[in-house]
């Protein structure tokens, strides 16, 4: 396997992040929709390609999904899992129009400038899956206050796609809740998860305790809600979140909310410590083993948006990638 290329550098011109981009893409090690993009935080550059984590290569090859998800991380999101510095206001390059998956990541990250290179419209790949680009990926964009621009390198010329209003205030209805804490220990996370199941109730949530970037010990909380942006307040909104489709929702599982937290904040999660009410879907689970996530409790194994999510579970766990307690 080709491993994804990684740079930091000072440079945070988009085109230039763009050619790292599009310099790496070819090494992407999918057959058919190789995409790279490049992450710009706080001065730093860090480029990836959709891949698949080693541990589920070795035991799955790249041919068997997980659940029913792919193995694969991708290319945006494997930005994000491996960024060297807070993504709130970051800016993001991309080779290809992203799927509203990484849409609902990248706002939950806090990124706010997207930039899309113009070849990426070109491409079989896009007309696959236009659609979706054009009906939630944007939407859930232009919800969230970030800028989408088509990318000229040659030209270095941008054109805009959708520019967010300048102050604009996202809506949030079900933030996630931080809390100090001392020491990260088994007694204190099962009291939080206690806690917890009091506030939420029936509603699925999940809880981490990470470290922050002056080495304070915090838990986090977040419930499974629909993505930054939406709010259950607007009826349109409801409508939209409410609206079945057959393969995206507008709706953010805990653990991705979770994960892109850590990322827009600069956090590291505790080994050991990450719980969830019930078993996470296929999609988070395989985005867990990109983040290096080895143990995950769950509370109820038998409860789970959907019966690929506990056969996720049954292949990760068989295959000793993570240990689910």
């Amino acid at each position: 396997m080709t491993v994804p290329k990684m740079t930091a550098t000072a440079q945070t011109s988009p085109f230039s992040a763009m050619q790292d981009a599009v310099d790496i893409v070819l090494a992407s090690p999918h057959a058919t929709n190789k995409v790279a993009a490049t992450l710009i935080a706080k001065g730093t550059r860090i480029s990836r390609t959709n891949y698949w984590p080693e541990p589920i290569l070795a035991a799955f090859g790249m041919e068997t999904d997980i659940g029913n998800s792919s193995g694969t991380v991708h290319a945006e999101t494997a930005c994000i899992l491996a960024a060297l510095q807070p993504t709130e206001g970051a800016s993001l390059c991309v080779t290809d129009p992203f799927c509203p998956n990484c849409a609902k990541n990248i706002a939950e990250a806090g990124i706010k400038k997207i930039y899309i290179d113009h070849k990426g419209f070109e491409k079989d790949f896009f007309a696959r899956r236009s659609g979706h680009f054009q009906t939630m990926s944007m939407q859930i964009c232009e919800k969230a206050g970030i800028s989408v621009y088509e990318l000229w390198r040659k030209d270095e010329r941008l054109v805009p796609i959708y520019e967010a209003p300048e102050h604009y205030v996202v809506s949030e209805d079900s933030p996630v809740y931080r809390e100090p804490i001392d020491t990260p220990t088994e007694g204190v996370f099962q009291d939080i998860i206690a806690a917890a199941f009091k506030l939420h109730q029936k509603r699925k949530f999940a809880v981490a305790f990470v470290t922050d970037s002056h080495g304070k010990h915090i838990s986090l909380t977040a419930r499974g809600h629909a993505v930054t942006g939406f709010t259950m307040e607007d009826p349109d909104d409801i409508g939209l979140i409410e609206r079945p489709d057959d393969k995206y929702s507008f709706f953010q599982e805990p653990v991705n909310r979770l994960l892109m937290y850590m990322a827009r904040h600069g956090m590291k999660p505790a080994e050991g410590y990450l719980f969830c009410s019930q078993v996470p879907t296929s999609r988070e689970q395989v985005n867990l083993v990109g983040a290096g996530i080895k143990r995950v409790t769950i509370g109820d194994p038998q409860k789970a948006r959907d019966l690929h999510a506990i056969e996720a579970m049954k292949q990760l766990g068989s295959a000793g990638i993570i240990q689910y307690t």
